[in-house]
Order: C-alpha cells, then sequence, then structure tokens
C-alpha cells in the first residue's frame, strides 16, 4: 500500500455525538501515520460500496434497548438482510469500536451484533472488538484510546509507512477539517439571494432531522412546587396541519437553540463579529460540509449550530493544547487531556488564540434531544406535551451547569408565538395489541406504580391520575421516596397475578439505580407470591423480556 493508496474509511453511528467525536479522532491519528481518512455517518455512506473496501473502521453506539442510533438505522437494515451473499465481503478487513453503557441490560448490542455480522458476511477482523463503558471510573476513554493505540499498532504492521515518513509528531498542529471564507460586503450582496433566512424545505414527505416541524408552543407550564429543587414543565405544542401523528411509547424529537445569554457570551468572549457571513467549504474529499445556510453568518452557527455549554471532552483539550502559549494553562490542559469538565472561560489566554475554522474541530454539533410523550393523541389531538425537568447542576466549572433543551423550553413564553423544531420517532416500548391484556407500568394505566420524592412536591399528573382511579380506569400505587412510602413488594399479590397471567409490564426513569432496584423488587414478588425460588424468577423474568412483555425506557 503505497502513500496514494492508504486509504482507510471511517464510519461512525452516533446518537448523542460522542460517537462522531471519536471518529474524527480516529481520523486525525490516521492522517499522522499518513493513511488517508474518510469520515462519515454510516448513513451517508452508501453501503453498497462496502464491497469495493479494503480497511473500515465502525464506531457505533447502543441506544435504547439495544437499538441503533438514528443516523445508521438504513446502514443496519441493509446489513443485516438475510438474502446478503456469506462471501459479500470477503475482501474487506474492519475493527468495530463499540460505545455503551453497562448499566442497560443491552450492553453493546449493536457493534456486537455488527461485529458478528460482518465476519458472517467473510469480513476479517483487524483487531478484537473495543467495548466502552459510560460506567468505567474513567469513561468510555478506558477503552477508546487503548484500543485506537492497538488498531493503529496493527494498521502499521500491516501497512508500513513509506520509506522516508515518519508518524506526525502528535505536538503537531492537525489541519483544520474545514474551509472558512468570509465575505466582503460585496460578497455579502451577491450572496444575499441565498441567506439564511431561506429555510426553504425540499419537497419531501415528512419531518425528520433535516427537516423537523415548526410546532407552535401553546403553554408553558410549572408543575412542580415552587418551594421543590425541580424545576420541571409541561410544554404543550401545536402540531396542527403537519400531519405527524403518535402513539403511546412514541418519541419526540426536539432540536434545541442555544440561549441568547450564553450566545452573546460566546461570541464576546471569543471577539467574534456576530453579523459577519462566511462560506463553509471542505478540505478533504470523504468530509461532507455541516448543513448550514451558505452563506451563514457567525450568531447563526453559534444559537442554532454549535454545542457551546457541552461538557467537554478530552478531543477538546487535545486541540487546545495546540493553541496554549501560556505555561500555566499548558499544564492545566495536559492534566484535563485525561479528565472532562473545564470550559473555554478557564483559559482565557489560551481561547483567543483558536481560529475560527479550529470550532468546528472542537466544539459538537448540537444534538436533538429525545422526551418521551406524555399526552395521547385522541385526548389531545393536535397536540403533543413534553414533561421537562429543567437541567441544572455543578461541577468543578465556575459556574452551574444547565441542561441546553431543557433551559431553552423552560425560558420560551408562549405569548410571544415561539416554535419549537421537532419529529416524532418510534419508542422503544412497544404496547400489546390486545387492549384488554393487563399493563404494569413503573414511571412517569391498568396498574400504574408512580414513584417521585414527595407527593405535595412532584408528584406529575396527580389529578390526572385520581381521575383514572375514580372512574375504574386503573389502579394506581404511589412511592414517595423522600416520605418513606413504598410500593412495589407491599402491592406483591396484585402485581403478582397478573404477571403470571401474561401481564406486559413497563418501566420508565433514571438509569442509574431505578431499573435494577425494581427488576430485583419483581423478583421478589415471584419468590413470595409467585411460590418461586430465586432461579425461577430470574428465568421468568428473563422470558418476560425475550416475549417484549418486560420493557424499560430509562435515560441518564
Amino acid at each position: 500500500m503505497g502513500v496514494d493508496n492508504r486509504g482507510v474509511l471511517v464510519l461512525f453511528g452516533s446518537q448523542t455525538g460522542t460517537a462522531q467525536d471519536v471518529a474524527e479522532k480516529i481520523g486525525r491519528e490516521a492522517k499522522r501515520r499518513h493513511f488517508l481518512p474518510r469520515v462519515m455517518a454510516l448513513d451517508n455512506y452508501n453501503v453498497a460500496d462496502l464491497i469495493q473496501e479494503n480497511l473500515t473502521v465502525f464506531v457505533c453506539s447502543t441506544t435504547g434497548q439495544g437499538d441503533p442510533p438514528d443516523n445508521m438505522m438504513k446502514f443496519w437494515k441493509f446489513i443485516m438482510r438475510k438474502n446478503l451473499p456469506k462471501d459479500s465481503l470477503c475482501q474487506l478487513s474492519h475493527a468495530v469500536l463499540g460505545l455503551g453503557d453497562s448499566s442497560y441490560p443491552k450492553f453493546n448490542f449493536v457493534g456486537k451484533k455488527l461485529h458478528r455480522r460482518l465476519e458472517q458476511l467473510g469480513s476479517s477482523g483487524l483487531v478484537n472488538i473495543g467495548l466502552a463503558d459510560d460506567q468505567h471510573d474513567l469513561g468510555a476513554d478506558a477503552v477508546v484510546y487503548p484500543w485506537m493505540e492497538g488498531l493503529f499498532t496493527r494498521l502499521l504492521s500491516l501497512y508500513p509507512l513509506p520509506p522516508g515518513l515518519d508518524i506526525v509528531p502528535a505536538d503537531v498542529r492537525p489541519p483544520a477539517r474545514f474551509r472558512v471564507q468570509f465575505l466582503t460586503e460585496n460578497g455579502e450582496n451577491q450572496a444575499s439571494e441565498n441567506s439564511e433566512h431561506d429555510q426553504s424545505h425540499p419537497d419531501v414527505p415528512g419531518w425528520f432531522p433535516g427537516q423537523p416541524f415548526p410546532a407552535r408552543l401553546l403553554a408553558n407550564e410549572r408543575v412542580t412546587a415552587g418551594d421543590h429543587f425541580q424545576d420541571t414543565r409541561l410544554i404543550r405544542l401545536n402540531i396542527s396541519g403537519s400531519d405527524i401523528s403518535y402513539e403511546p411509547g412514541d418519541v419526540a424529537c426536539v432540536c434545541p437553540q442555544n440561549t441568547a445569554d450564553t450566545v452573546n457570551d460566546f461570541i464576546s468572549y471569543m471577539n467574534l463579529d456576530a453579523n459577519k457571513k462566511f462560506i463553509l467549504s471542505s478540505v478533504d474529499e470523504g468530509t461532507s460540509a455541516p448543513k448550514l445556510p451558505q452563506p451563514c453568518t457567525v450568531h447563526y452557527l453559534v444559537q442554532n449550530y454549535l454545542d457551546i455549554n457541552c461538557v467537554p471532552r478530552r478531543s477538546f483539550f487535545e486541540m487546545m493544547l495546540y493553541f496554549a502559549d501560556d505555561e500555566l494553562e499548558k499544564d492545566k490542559l495536559q492534566e484535563f487531556c485525561s479528565a472532562e469538565g473545564q470550559v473555554l472561560h478557564d483559559f482565557p489566554k489560551t481561547s483567543p488564540n483558536i481560529p475560527f475554522q479550529y470550532l468546528f474541530d472542537m466544539i459538537p454539533v448540537l444534538q436533538p434531544r429525545s422526551f418521551s410523550i406524555a399526552s395521547s393523541i385522541k385526548a389531545h389531538p393536535g397536540e403533543i406535551h413534553l414533561l421537562v425537568a429543567v437541567v441544572k447542576y455543578k461541577t468543578r466549572i465556575q459556574a452551574p451547569r444547565q441542561g441546553v433543551c431543557s433551559t431553552w423550553l423552560a425560558s420560551l413564553d408562549p405569548s410571544c408565538g415561539p416554535t419549537v423544531p421537532l419529529w416524532v420517532k418510534k419508542g422503544t416500548i412497544k404496547f400489546p395489541c390486545d387492549a384488554q391484556m393487563p399493563v404494569v407500568m413503573v414511571g412517569p394505566e391498568n396498574t400504574l406504580f408512580f414513584g417521585c420524592r414527595y407527593k405535595a412536591k412532584d408528584f406529575y399528573f396527580e389529578n390526572q391520575w385520581n381521575n383514572y382511579v375514580h372512574e375504574n380506569q386503573m389502579t394506581l400505587y404511589t412511592a414517595f421516596s423522600r416520605d418513606n412510602e413504598h410500593a412495589i413488594k407491599d402491592a406483591g399479590k396484585d402485581i403478582c397475578d397478573p404477571l403470571l397471567a401474561g401481564a406486559f409490564f413497563f418501566v420508565a426513569g433514571n438509569s442509574k439505580n431505578m431499573p435494577e432496584a425494581v427488576r430485583e423488587a419483581v423478583k421478589d414478588v415471584l419468590i413470595t407470591h409467585g411460590h418461586m425460588d430465586r432461579e425461577q424468577a430470574d428465568t421468568y423474568i428473563q422470558t418476560m423480556d425475550r416475549q417484549k412483555r418486560y420493557q424499560a425506557e430509562t435515560w441518564s
């Protein structure tokens, strides 16, 4: 493999941007070793061309209950087709890096299944599959960086550096991925017909990530007590005229904006001109330019595209180092190359040195946020309701961190007529087709176990649940942890009998401790009231898993 044909394809399936960040890091490391990388999302790649590839690296996260990310759905369906010839990828050598969270039952399911499928189709593995875990003390990096080292050691053993070439030292700044051309006054006038306000959608049916529906905000109501630490909002949105439909368990995906104060602060701190217009183009053939208006203003970019409030990843600090002149800040950045938690304000001497075009390499893209839909289209036709907890927490940085989407939604005033860009996708929870089938729900009818901290402060939809109870439409059990009230074990027989009769059991809530605690409580119920031993109870719940009768939708 000569210097002219050292091609490496890096494909990513990313839901929150982490897999994309890792894929781009692999691309930069490949360039240092004089390979020619192409980095792109799996669904942006023509999967039929895979039979012609030589070296391909896959970086894939796992979402929900073992599901692929949205931007690899088409690839996933194609590669899993049963009619693909068994030797169709015999010329391919691949490496798979999975990104997952071991608190979920199907840990790294997508990466594992993809690796097996590629081998079934004749591809040979370059290195062992990497299985990164967010739950590790050092996060995913504990696996990602050693795995990358192993990958490039293997690649260089197969394809040594051509004579006269050495690995580019790590302290040499890599080129920016995109080229920025700022427009002059004349250029602005000439290009004004294609301004950022020309956001017309292509003639494609439906609403999806590149074409969200602008839903008008109808109401923004706080539903927790004023003295409760958690500010939770009921957001009502008008989807009339969109043809959007949804079923129980479906998910609304919202495209957020950065709030005005954070946008203005970033622009000021980085000494940028908010009204300056620019045109963006790719440096490499294999890299697609971001989908931005052409030309685009700096203000539009910062407000709608850059995730300026994200928790920085290790790659951020690595890139910052290239622009650091101050020795103290250099030392600090070196330290943070192995631990996250700081932002641009903590590096006042380095931040102004960052060229504008490198912002695209350093700051990730604002990702859509997913919310379980909190309404029924039958009860509220033409509307979608979201129950949104405003995220605010403290870290080692100077100011408390705020959730981008939840803070933005909470700030919207319905009287000003704002719109929220959204689309709907199928959720991970599937309800039984038979409406007579009993359903036990632990989370946010038939039988509902509702858990929160205090009855008087965060008992969401209390009146609605009580109305259903009075109308004999459901049975309600409550578990208020701070009021020392518990539920599942106390209602043991009322749970056990429906489960043994074939009921569906749904769990929704935080992924940290609750899902496993609920699972253990159900197991104890089966032992106590179903007259099973622990092994039998384990087996029964595993059978429910396989039959899709035990389903969990959790989030971190």
